[in-house]
Formats: structure tokens, C-alpha cells, sequence
């Protein structure tokens, strides 16, 4: 018999509400309370319908369900019974489990996993456990927020087979050090939306977003007034869930480890740069040192899509 440790997730299956901002929603997943991490979750789920978020923090298994799913470890360690495990396999931080419709699964030892319900289930080739520090199969694919030649950037689940070996359309996750991302968003008609599960800051670590994405990419609408509060600075610690809708225009600065995750997965030619329109604006009012609006050097004379 399986002993199901089981956190209690809000089902919500409505549509967004009238009026509902495209903003970064950050939890700490250690320290919030349920209610807070169940706005979250619900957030996201209108957002995304036929999908389902739950912070799990002492999950022991999961009894068989319909829909696929993949949980990704933030906290813990244990062995692994499930379909394809046939000798105890030790998973944790950073490890994802992905199990599909009619399986079980069960761990040794409590853990604490974001789990993602989806309506499509991965093919064959991809695994029960992905391990991206243990697998061969998955090496440092610099790219995405991780651009530098030596960046750490392991691809666990990838919409393109040259970037990883396991591809699915439906999520994607890559878990990469976020030194200095250049500034970008995700469209709302043919993008994603995009978590970081953070795992590990170095001091000072934070994450620049805005709400204002269709202003920044009009600079001749922004007016000098408007500067000071175009972009917000968070900091981020472990823990930290970050949830980016679709729009919402982000750069990762200052060493932060995490799991990056998009639903649905990285779809070639959505991710927007808007460094060049950032400096378009300091440029405008001619802004400089601290009062400039920061940028990513590299894309700020050139359009960035990848």
C-alpha cells in the first residue's frame, strides 16, 4: 500500500479575471503561508487551463492519476520505487520525476517537489528520473539566460533535440546559473510562461522585472516621469518560486542557481530582448551612471529573438 504524503492543492479551473494584472508573483516556498502559495498556484492554473501547480513540501508518493506529471525537487533526498526504477535510485535537489498517466510512485523519504499536472504525457525515450548532474547525457548548453562559454545551463527537458537529449512540447526545464541575462519577455500569443524554482543566490542576487512591457517597447511613449518606476529589483533567496505570465518583461542578474521552467515549453522565436529599447530611453533623456536605465550591454544596439 502506498502512504501518500500529500499537500492540500486548490483546484481552480476558471478563466483569468477581468482586470487581472500581468505581473511577477513571488513566494518563498519555505516561509509563505499555504494561502499565499495557493494564489500562486491558482494564478497560474487560469492562466494555463488543463495544467495544475502544487507545492509539495513532505511528498512520500503519488497515487496513479489521468494526467501526466513532473515533479521537480527543491528539497530533500531519497530513494525511488516506481515503472522504470528496478534497484533503489537516490534523487534531490534538482532532479525532476516525471510520471505519466496510470503510474505510482514512491520515495523513501519525504521530499519537498513542485509538481506540474499536464494534458500531455511524454514520449517513451524520456525517463522516470532526469538527473542533470548525473546523467552523461546532459552536458553545459550555454544559452537562454546563460549565454557566457563557461555558463552552467543543464537542459532536463527541451523543446529542440540539439539542446538536450529529452524533448517534450509541453514543459520545459533547464536548471542554469543566472549571472546576467540580457532583458526579455515571452509573447502572449505564441509564448510561455516561465518559473524560477530557486535553489541557490549568491549575495546581492535578484531579478529585474516590469509590468510595462508594451511601453517599453513604444520608448517614444515612456515619458520622464515614468523612468524611475519601469523596472522593479528583487532580491531572491532559496526557496523563492518567481512566476513570470506571459508579457512580463525579466533579466536574472548577480548568481542565481535555479530550475527555469516554461509552460509550454521554449518556443523558438519567443524570447523577446528589450535592452535596445532600454537604452533607446536613456538615450531620449539622456541618462546616465545611476539614473540610466540598467541594460544587458550585448543586446543593447541590436534586437535580440531567440
Amino acid at each position: 500500500m502506498l502512504l501518500v504524503g500529500l499537500a492540500a492543492c486548490a483546484v481552480d479551473g476558471g478563466r483569468m479575471r477581468a482586470g487581472e494584472r500581468d505581473e511577477m508573483i513571488r513566494v518563498n516556498l519555505t516561509t509563505a503561508s499555504a494561502p499565499e502559495i495557493a494564489a500562486l498556484e491558482r494564478a497560474f492554473e487560469r492562466r494555463n487551463p488543463g495544467h495544475g501547480l502544487c507545492w509539495r513540501p513532505a511528498l512520500t508518493a503519488l497515487p496513479p492519476a489521468a494526467n501526466a506529471r513532473v515533479l521537480l525537487v527543491q528539497s530533500g533526498s531519497a530513494a525511488v520505487a516506481g515503472r522504470e526504477v528496478e534497484a533503489e535510485r537516490e534523487i534531490g535537489v534538482g532532479d525532476a520525476v516525471v510520471v505519466r498517466p496510470g503510474e505510482a510512485i514512491a520515495f523513501s523519504a519525504p521530499i519537498g517537489a513542485l509538481e506540474f499536472t499536464l494534458p500531455e504525457a511524454p514520449a517513451a525515450a524520456v525517463p522516470q528520473l532526469i538527473r542533470p548532474d548525473q546523467d552523461p547525457r546532459i552536458t553545459d548548453t550555454p544559452g537562454g539566460c546563460a549565454t557566457d562559454v563557461g555558463a552552467y545551463r543543464r537542459v532536463l527537458l527541451t523543446w529542440l533535440g540539439e539542446n538536450g537529449p529529452y524533448t517534450f512540447h509541453d514543459l520545459n526545464v533547464h536548471r542554469v546559473r543566472i549571472d546576467d541575462s540580457f532583458t526579455h519577455y515571452h509573447p502572449k500569443d505564441g509564448g510561455f510562461d516561465e518559473f524560477y524554482l530557486v535553489q541557490a543566490v549568491r549575495p546581492g542576487a535578484r531579478i529585474l522585472t516590469s509590468s510595462r512591457t508594451a511601453e517599453i517597447v513604444q520608448p517614444e511613449s515612456i515619458a520622464r516621469d515614468d523612468v524611475a518606476d519601469l523596472l522593479q529589483s528583487t532580491e531572491l533567496a532559496v526557496g523563492d518560486l518567481v512566476y513570470l505570465p506571459r508579457g512580463v518583461a525579466h533579466r536574472g542578474l548577480g548568481g542565481v542557481l535555479a530550475q527555469v521552467i516554461t509552460v509550454p515549453g521554449f518556443v523558438p522565436g519567443a524570447e523577446i530582448g528589450l535592452d535596445h529599447h532600454l537604452q533607446a530611453i536613456n538615450e531620449r533623456f539622456g541618462l546616465g551612471g545611476a539614473d540610466a536605465l540598467p541594460l544587458h550591454a550585448a543586446g543593447a544596439h541590436r534586437a535580440i529573438v531567440r
